[in-house]
């Protein structure tokens, strides 16, 4: 059994009932939670807190999919800081660690694979991250 980390867009796609992509994240995170646990970290939870109004309101959204909170182990997040330095120095333009970052690095420490539908930094920063996109 194998852990997925689902990215806050597949999870929105779901808030939504995004016409587009829905379905194809439906799919995927049943496929996901066949093999293993379906977890989401602190910071996933944080961007999908924007879509609702109250605490319970997340946390009842969270239950009823089934998915769970991993805290974002050290190792990832010291990992999120070089690759953050990495971006810097081929000319990123943000002066902050970036959320995918942080993603990334927490689903390659841990040896889960990634669910998202932006799989670019993703591919370009953790090449041997497992994942699972468009």
């Amino acid at each position: 059994m194998s852990a997925t980390l689902v990215d806050t867009n597949v999870l929105l796609d779901l808030i939504t009932d995004d016409s587009q992509w829905a379905d194809w994240s439906i799919q995927r995170m049943d496929a996901a939670a066949a093999k293993g646990a379906l977890t989401i970290n602190d910071v996933i939870y944080a961007e999908l807190s924007v879509r609702f109004a109250a605490i319970e309101a997340i946390d009842n959204f969270l239950e009823r999919a089934r998915i769970v909170i991993a805290p974002t182990p050290r190792a990832a997040l010291f990992l999120a800081g070089k690759v953050f330095q990495r971006y810097r120095k081929s000319g990123g333009a943000r002066t902050g660690v970036l959320p995918d970052f942080f993603i990334g690095a927490h689903a390659a420490v841990t040896g889960m694979t990634l669910l998202s539908r932006d799989p670019g930094r993703y591919h370009t920063y953790f090449p041997r991250l497992e994942l699972v996109s468009p």
